[in-house]
């Protein structure tokens, strides 16, 4: 894996002061990042290093449907196995100027400093999203800790202060937001065309939802009981009161 720049340490950014004296991650607090969710599906991400890193890396792409290609000599055989059952391919060699082309990003994970500055600057070039893990000045995007839930996704970012602060609170909002905001928005989503074809206006569909999502009683503390169809019937009288107030 790559060595974290840190002060003291040799440096391992396009710095290339000897030592770092962490210039590279003095600004990163001050550094605000747009946040948005990505459509990786079908798209072309690489992956250069196949260790523990590469691994996780590679699964987190799998999940979101991308195209992952793993380049690396060595692979852990957990990627060697996901490449033997065709969810991603891996070439057996060092990083190549090639391998950039047709992705949407790169993720680099590897013990050499050379090649990761390579990366980051190539990728760079081609306007792509790269990120060079663990090492702040070479990543133009920074990766979240996730939590997923059926329809829901909650991004935590501490903008890489802390990595142990943003597991933690993973876990707290995990057991915050259960599996009954996730069949919340399924249930919602079934009317979403109904609400777009019947009500007229931003504002009235809003109104619908929200009025749904706040109701009394709560929708969540319905489902959290088991009793599904009491959140239907919230809907049912949502769409009701919306439609007769269209048609007066």
């Amino acid at each position: 894996m790559p060595a974290a720049a840190y002060a003291g340490k040799e440096c391992v950014c396009q710095f290339k002061v000897g030592i770092c004296d962490n210039r590279c991650t003095v600004d990163m607090l001050n550094t605000t990042h747009y946040i948005a969710c990505l459509n990786l599906k079908g798209r072309r991400a690489l992956v250069v290093g196949g260790g523990h890193l590469g691994l996780e890396k590679a699964e987190g792409l799998l999940v979101c449907g991308a195209d992952v290609h793993v380049v690396s000599p060595k692979v852990l055989p957990e990627v060697e196995q996901l490449a033997a059952d065709g969810e991603l391919t891996w070439s057996k060699r060092d990083y190549e100027t090639s391998d950039l082309d047709g992705c949407l990003m790169a993720i680099a994970c590897t013990d050499d400093t050379d090649t990761n500055i390579r990366i980051y600057e190539e990728a760079e070039a081609k306007a792509m999203l790269v990120n060079i893990v663990d090492v702040p000045p070479l990543c133009n995007f920074i990766l979240p800790a996730i939590i997923r839930t059926g329809a829901i996704s909650v991004a935590i970012s501490t903008r890489g202060a802390s990595p142990a602060l943003a597991k933690r609170m993973k876990r707290e909002i995990a057991e915050l937001f259960g599996t009954e905001y996730a069949r919340l928005a399924e249930l919602l989503n079934e009317v979403r065309s109904w609400a777009k074809g019947t009500l007229p206006t931003y504002n009235d569909r809003k109104d619908f939802f929200e009025q749904i999502v706040n109701g009394d009683p709560d929708p969540i503390a319905l489902l959290r009981a088991g009793d599904e169809d009491g959140v239907r019937a919230l809907i049912v009288a949502a769409q009701e009161r919306h439609a007769a107030l269209v048609a007066g």
